[in-house]
């Protein structure tokens, strides 16, 4: 029988003591997942949680963070603690990067760029980024893979997987989780993040879609320097984000700048229909007052023109308060959710509109909203597709980076003009004319396709493969009053029978035993006909359809 290797199972000790020594209860307690109504604050549970995904290493970072996009599993106060998980760790050595370097580009470092600092300007789990500068004297940021990534991430996988398995068997708390999937989803989007020829297509995207913006600058890609370990950008000289020195910054620069990245991502989302999915202020540079830089495009969400049609239907419904339709438009959008809580759904929208009847828009504090939006899905178990899940994360963050720059900051009021330019697009006569056009070819394609369809049916038919499928709904009490029915029937023709025969008998009959002048079999023929009849009679009264 095969055994694990050794070296898992110290891996597998090792993530149990530091489970233990961070007080894992305070996830699971009394065997059974709390589900406590939260208001989306971090909680004393989140922060250890975040703590042990922290030391127990890079690739547990990561979970962590998909994790947080999660809130249909995730309750809102763990979520609000995993965002501040950050992909931070030690660089490995030079030679490493001098290393991958040659593998991939096939020469050495010194004859592919005049200048390469040895020194990374950032680090994280999957690789580091260096400053260099090419023959031309362009600075480029160069993104070096680590040598043992790929074999590093596919061990800790394995560890989740086995992870994924106890937790199915052992672990009843968690049932409405199906962790195998979570873990999957979670390998194929790691393992994406390997191949930098992905991200570079993403950073190539937003190059063009921001080419010319007065306000925001996306950094070129150079794809002669570039393979699936090496990714090679223009640098953008600016500050990160994360290290602004707010103090320094007058309010109102301050108040611009909010307005500035939020007015980006909603160009993305609404305009472009393909955004960036972690707007962290690390991955924010201020280039100026009035211009910022994008970094980091491993992580993207792809909006498609039905998708906007959709979300736009959805936020006419909402707008105009109609929410007994809100579930169909979710549903429209792929939300699942258990079919017999609709009513409930429901219920706990009107709630949370009450809540807000009334009041302006600047004055609805749009963090608060979004925890709360969390908190629902979280108590309906709703499953959101990856994209909207992707897309609330992206709206949350940007929300908690205006705050923190400004605090009057609302999100809502940036996406407010976007979302009634997006609804006033649907009507115009080029989008009525191309959904129409796009309408009639599906048209056209279906009605090719029916009589091969028809044609396909009915040779089934012929060869006997069409199985068809009875579902019947109340038909067992229909048969239940057929048999009562069919019985009275029989018992009645039982006693006519038996009265016409033993008058018959009465009548006929010269010899034998007599009772009062009567045959005696005619007379037991009387009385078992008597007692049916009379058992019949009171059955029918009973039944009170007499």
């Amino acid at each position: 029988m095969a055994t694990r290797p050794r070296s898992h199972i110290g891996r597998l000790s090792e993530i149990a003591h530091v489970a233990a020594r961070h007080g894992f209860g305070y996830l699971i307690e009394d065997r059974r997942l709390r589900r406590d109504p939260v208001d989306g604050m971090p909680t004393a549970r989140g922060r250890h949680l975040r703590e042990m995904l922290d030391e127990l290493g890079p690739t547990f970072v990561k979970f962590g963070q998909l994790l947080s996009t999660r809130p249909d599993i995730v309750p809102p106060d763990i979520i609000a603690e995993l965002r501040g998980l950050q992909d931070d760790v030690r660089p490995f050595p030079y030679a490493d990067v001098e290393r991958v370097v040659q593998e991939e580009l096939g020469q050495p470092v010194e004859r592919l760029f005049l200048e390469f600092d040895e020194v990374p300007l950032a680090s994280a789990s999957i690789g580091q980024v260096h400053l260099a500068v090419l023959p031309n004297h362009r600075r480029v940021a160069v993104k070096v893979q680590r040598p043992q990534a790929p074999a590093t991430i596919e061990s800790d996988i394995q560890l989740l997987d086995q992870a994924a398995r106890l937790v199915v068997e052992r672990v009843r708390a968690l049932d409405f989780v199906d962790t195998r999937e979570l873990v999957d989803e979670f390998a194929r989007s790691i393992r994406q993040e390997l191949d930098y020829r992905q991200e570079a297509r993403n950073a190539e995207t937003f190059h063009h879609n921001f080419a010319g913006h007065p306000h925001v600058s996306v950094p070129r890609v150079y794809w002669s320097y570039t393979r699936s370990r090496v990714l090679t950008l223009e640098y953008l000289e600016g500050v990160q984000l994360a290290d602004l020195e707010l103090d320094a910054w007058p309010l109102e620069q301050r108040r611009r700048l909010a307005y500035l990245i939020a007015e980006a991502w909603m160009t993305m989302i609404f305009r472009h229909g393909f955004f960036h999915g972690d707007p962290h202020p690390a991955n924010i540079l201020v280039l100026g007052p009035e211009r910022i830089g994008l970094v980091d495009f491993g992580l993207t969400g792809r909006l498609s023109d039905q998708d906007l049609s959709k979300l736009t239907r959805l936020f006419i419904d909402a707008v105009n308060e109609n929410v007994e339709v809100l579930p169909k438009r979710l549903a429209e959008l792929g939300v699942r959710f258990p079919r017999e809580r609709e009513q409930e759904f429901v219920t706990e929208l009107h709630t949370i509109y009450a809540r807000y009847y009334g009041a302006r828009l600047r004055e609805i504090d749009p963090m608060q909203v979004i925890r709360e939006a969390f908190s629902l899905i979280y108590r309906m178990n709703l499953r959101l597709p990856t994209q909207y899940v992707l897309l609330d994360k992206a709206i949350a963050t940007v929300g908690s980076v205006g705050v923190d720059l400004y605090p009057d900051f609302n999100v809502f009021e940036v996406a407010r003009p976007y979302a009634r330019s997006l609804m006033l697009e649907r009507f115009t006569p080029e989008r009525v004319l191309r959904r129409a056009n796009r309408e009639a070819w599906q048209l056209a394609h279906f009605a090719r396709e029916l009589p091969y369809q028809i044609h396909e049916t009915l040779e089934q038919v012929r060869d006997g493969q069409i199985e068809v499928g009875f579902v019947h709904k109340g038909l067992d009490e229909f048969m239940h009053k057929l048999d009562v029915l069919a019985n009275r029937l029989v018992i009645g023709l039982v006693v006519t029978g038996g009265l016409i025969g033993s008058s018959l008998i009465g009548i006929l009959s010269t010899g034998g035993p007599q009772v009062l002048g009567v045959n005696v079999v005619s007379v037991v023929g009387f009385i078992v006909s008597g007692v049916l009849g009379m058992w019949l009679l009171w059955s029918v009264v009973r039944s009170g359809r007499l």
